[in-house]
């Protein structure tokens, strides 16, 4: 293990966590403060310039971690700690290099090169700057995430476009929106401030700023986009991770490249190549959506040259954890209506690249993907114009709307307003409030004004709609003037796949200050223990299906599975039914449900039979076994269609990739125990879509958060052993969490459900807390717990046979 942190020597080393360029460099060594290294440090900052520096383990491990998946991390360690840290950090996607810099090569090599991530084993400082330079110059080019928005043409009945291409469509009225806002010098010099504090001690790119002060003009911009300084690194960036406020900065130099793009339109159709490495699941991702239109959220840079991308992709004989990928693009002149594309060698600081760019926002149609001899895989897309798709009709009237006055922050936010909202639709009163305040503070108060006057009228017409809080909505256009103009916050991604259970956006009517009625209201039970399509007993695990409103219980005391919906005074079973057995159309104890909706399936804790099956929607009378040998108590699915089931006698939970047999530990695993690294009886999981677990671990009284990858949980709700008070937690079941980050947890052996918010210390009782009993204030051994759409509580109240709903107290929302 590491020795304890020492104070840190910071001398030229930028340690702000916000880095405004994708790539970090973390440096993890023991002597890493030593004189010696300052020279190098200011060296590797020319080439990378956020440095953090570490000499604890855990400190270092826990940061990289917790990094996101779309950084990219080069890592350098020492021999010794390069041998403890490099097994647990390899497999991340953030980590795309390691060097180990150490006396003894020969020795650490043996070890080094098991892992393919590890570039080189060094022991000269000079080499290692140069090994890094040499590298990053192809990291650049192909390690750097692309950031898409799909739209895709397979909306069901029904559903608004807005909620399934909401992304895609705001993309790209943003970007009209921002080629017609007037930038102002005040912009400029905030920009520059920016630049200044990032760059402190970075001589080399301070160098570069003073030039790009005396030197800039529009003419030029491509060739400043083109030469490898912090112009090019900055907005890459901001646009890749869709930093609102610095795009907006930029919004005057995305125009100048708009038009030089404009000016040098190609005239011919073209053939172009771009390399790019991902990992499975983005690969994954695109194969899902076949046919259908994707937009790039940056400039996307491509090389006539097929043989010049190929050589970026390295040896295809050397092993690597990333996926090959090269995009073959077709581009004709002919379809650019409003993003231009352009041969840009005559303004390029590289004209020997042949590089082919495309503006912001630039529409392709993925055609098609597959891998060649070479374990290439090739991704043929078509470059689109804004009247070959189903959006035609939106984006055209947006155009005219943004075209028939001056642009400025108000007509972005009246453009957003008028985007298919019903005119009750209760978003309306958060984006009048939001529009109200963003006019305030641009100075406009009489515009001000007048939004004040359209939400006090909205609320008087409509006092229902205005009840029910929808400022942290996840796809709503509330969040993206909140979240995006105003830049508060980083936005979180739409979760498209309907197989998550209460995802984020699907409780996005809670916010901070949302309380619940105290008594509930039974919607399924509350006859009694037994067997009549009235009754359930000792049910468990629920699922709530907005899309059809209904509710799914597994009924562990009569070994079936009920739907109930929504106001029906019986439900109806779906599975199971036929008696205790383990045919294939029985259960035995089930415990746990959820719907895989992509496959329209329930999929079942069938515990008795330790077991997990997937029983048809569809008049199924049969289930399929695909987890055999397991002592299942929890399970979920996330993003992806992966399966996660908590096992209580192995005290693990293990996530299954679809068509795996073994499925792969998550957390725990380390036998029963209350160490960060163990559970204890782990029941219900819950999956948010960034892959984060919570699990809880019933007999340590907690619930434990898991990064993706991480070898060890945190403790985000109890941990204070088994109590009433308000910083513990008794036997806790049902876990699910809202978009805040807060955790709501179901405390069986004291009656209650809490909410703990993000980072706190204690909790707070949500609902409950008033000793067992049957009254509509009281509850009895907690199990599942579920959000609907509206925000409204499900438990499952186990001891009184029933599923309770607490509905939000609209006389309690701030």
């Amino acid at each position: 293990m590491a020795t304890t942190v020492l104070p840190i020597d910071d001398f030229y080393t930028h340690t702000d966590d916000k880095s405004l360029e994708i790539f970090s460099l973390i440096w993890f060594d023991a002597n890493v403060n030593v004189k010696d290294t300052r020279d190098t440090e200011v060296k590797l900052r020319s080439i990378i310039n956020h440095i953090k520096k570490f000499q604890d383990i855990k400190q270092c491990q826990q940061y990289i971690e917790q990094t996101s998946q779309k950084d990219r991390l080069v890592i350098i360690v020492s021999g010794r700690l390069g041998r403890e840290i490099v097994p647990y950090i390899h497999q991340l996607r953030q980590v795309i290099s390691i060097y180990v810099y150490c006396m003894d090569t020969n020795s650490n090599e043996q070890w080094a090169y098991k892992f393919s991530k590890i570039k080189s084993v060094v022991v000269d400082l000079d080499e290692l700057v140069s090994q890094i330079t040499t590298d990053h110059k192809i990291q650049k080019k192909i390690e750097e995430p692309l950031s898409i928005n799909i739209f895709t043409t397979n909306v069901d009945a029904g559903k608004s476009t807005i909620g399934v291409n909401g992304e895609f469509v705001f993309s790209q009225i943003l970007i009209d929106c921002l080629l017609r806002l007037k930038s102002t010098e005040t912009d400029k010099n905030e920009l520059i401030n920016i630049y200044q504090n990032e760059y402190v001690g970075n001589h080399t790119e301070l160098s570069n700023l003073r030039e790009f002060q005396q030197d800039y003009s529009p003419n030029k911009v491509l060739w400043w986009y083109t030469k490898e300084t912090f112009f090019y690194k900055t907005l890459n960036a901001a646009l890749r991770t869709q930093n609102i406020h610095m795009i907006f900065l930029f919004r005057a130099f995305i125009y100048d490249i708009y038009r030089q793009l404009q000016e040098s339109q190609s005239k011919r159709p073209l053939q172009v190549y771009r390399s790019q490495l991902m990992s499975i699941d983005e690969l994954d991702g695109l194969k899902n959506n076949i046919g259908q239109f994707i937009s790039i959220n940056s400039m996307f840079s491509t090389s006539e040259q097929r043989t010049t991308a190929l050589f970026y992709l390295g040896d295809i004989t050397t092993q690597i954890d990333s996926e090959r990928v090269l995009f073959e693009i077709d581009a004709d002149s002919k379809m650019v209506t409003t993003k231009p594309f352009a041969d840009i060698s005559q303004h390029s600081h590289f004209p020997e690249d042949s590089e082919v760019l495309f503006m912001i926002g630039s529409i392709f149609r993925l055609n098609n993907i597959n891998r060649n001899d070479d374990q290439i895989w090739i991704i043929k897309m078509t470059l689109c114009n804004d009247d070959e798709h189903d959006l035609k009709r939106v984006l055209m009237h947006m155009k005219q709307q943004i075209k028939s006055e001056e642009t400025n922050l108000r007509t972005l936010g009246k453009l957003l307003w008028k985007m298919e909202l019903p005119s009750n639709d209760p978003l309306l009163s958060d984006l009048y409030e939001d529009l109200g305040e963003l006019t305030s503070q641009t100075g406009d108060y009489d515009m001000s004004v007048q939004w004040h006057k359209k939400l006090l009228i909205f609320k008087e017409e409509n006092p229902l709609a205005t009840n029910v809080s929808t400022n942290k909505t996840n796809d709503s256009i509330s969040k993206f003037i909140r979240q995006k103009l105003f830049a508060l916050k980083k936005p979180q991604q739409l979760t498209s796949n309907p197989n998550i259970n209460n995802t984020n956006d699907s409780i996005d009517h809670i916010n901070i200050n949302t309380k619940w009625k105290q008594h509930g209201i039974t919607i399924a039970g509350g006859n009694g223990d037994g067997n009549q399509l009235n009754q359930i007993s000792l049910p468990q695990g629920i699922y709530v299906d907005d899309d059809h409103q209904t509710i799914y219980i597994a009924n562990y005391g009569n070994h079936r599975i009920v739907e109930w919906k929504y106001g029906a005074k019986n439900g109806q079973i779906v599975a199971g039914g036929n008696g205790k057995g383990n045919r294939s159309d029985q259960l035995n104890h089930p415990i746990d449900v959820i719907i895989d909706k992509k496959n329209d399936s329930l999929i079942i804790c069938d515990y008795g039979n330790r077991r997990v099956i997937r029983w048809s929607c569809q008049n199924g009378t049969n289930g399929e076994t695909i987890i055999s040998d397991i002592d299942c108590r929890g399970l979920t699915m996330d993003n992806n269609g992966n399966l996660y089931v908590s096992d209580w006698r192995k005290h693990e939970v293990r996530r299954w990739k679809q068509g795996e047999r073994k499925g792969r530990i998550v957390a725990g695993g380390n036998g029963k125990g209350n160490h960060l690294n163990q559970l204890n009886h782990p029941t219900y999981i819950y999956v948010d879509e960034d892959y984060l677990i919570y699990v809880s671990d019933a007999n340590n009284h907690r619930v434990m958060k898991w990064m993706k990858g991480a070898k060890e949980g945190i403790v985000v709700a109890g941990g204070k052993g088994e109590g009433n008070s308000l910083t513990q937690l008794s036997n806790p079941q049902g876990v699910t969490v809202d978009h805040l980050g807060n955790v709501y947890v179901a405390g069986s052996g004291n009656e209650r459900v809490m909410r703990w918010c993000e980072g706190s210390c204690e909790g707070s009782i949500a609902v409950g807390g008033n000793r067992e009993g049957e009254q509509p204030n009281q509850l009895s051994y907690l199990r599942g717990l579920s959000f609907d759409v509206q925000g409204n509580l499900y438990v499952v109240d186990q001891g009184n046979d029933r599923i309770q709903k607490f509905e939000i107290d609209l006389n309690e929302i701030c």
